[in-house]
């Protein structure tokens, strides 16, 4: 784990961002190998960096930057049946970086931006055992467990849905 020489600083996501959220995504060694193209879709779509060239806007983002490095990233957005209800697609804080508060960082922006938009906000995450600590970090900022589907990304490999009102 690093330490911060400057107090982190939110701005939201370019194309040029790119390589360096794919990196600290792939970092996170959690994920699939099949999601690092889809996180980074979400990412071009949100910011352009696709192959239109067009960033789509009904994505939003938000980044995190530490002594002048982006090193979290975060992307939600309405649902399109659902316009009242967001979800957060992706956030990812890089290991190097956490355990300072850089996650809460993001989903404070997140909340600050959405607040009165939105009735609630869903986060679909894994419920293998390597996951337990992000779980915990939605549940400690008070988001409610509403549906677990077994088996849903894999062979015992749960898919666990997390809801929070506004």
């Amino acid at each position: 784990m690093s330490t911060l020489t400057a107090d982190p600083v939110i701005r939201r996501l370019t194309p040029a961002d790119r390589d360096r959220v794919e990196g600290m995504t792939r970092a996170v060694a959690l994920f699939w190998d099949y999601e690092i193209p889809i996180a980074l879709e979400v990412f071009g779509d949100a910011t352009g960096a696709n192959v239109s060239g067009v960033a789509d806007p009904d994505y939003e983002t938000a980044g995190v930057e530490a002594d002048g490095l982006l090193v979290g990233w975060a992307v939600w957005g309405p649902r399109p049946s659902e316009p009242s209800t967001f979800d957060l697609y992706w956030i990812v804080v890089d290991p190097a970086h956490r355990g300072h508060g850089l996650g809460t960082t993001l989903l404070d922006e997140m909340d600050r931006q959405i607040r009165g938009r939105v009735t609630r906000l869903v986060v679909e995450t894994s419920g293998r055992a390597d996951y337990l600590p992000t779980r915990r970090f939605y549940q400690r900022r008070g988001f409610l467990q509403t549906e677990l589907i077994p088996d849903h990304y894999a062979p015992g490999d749960d898919q666990v849905v997390y809801e929070k009102g506004y």
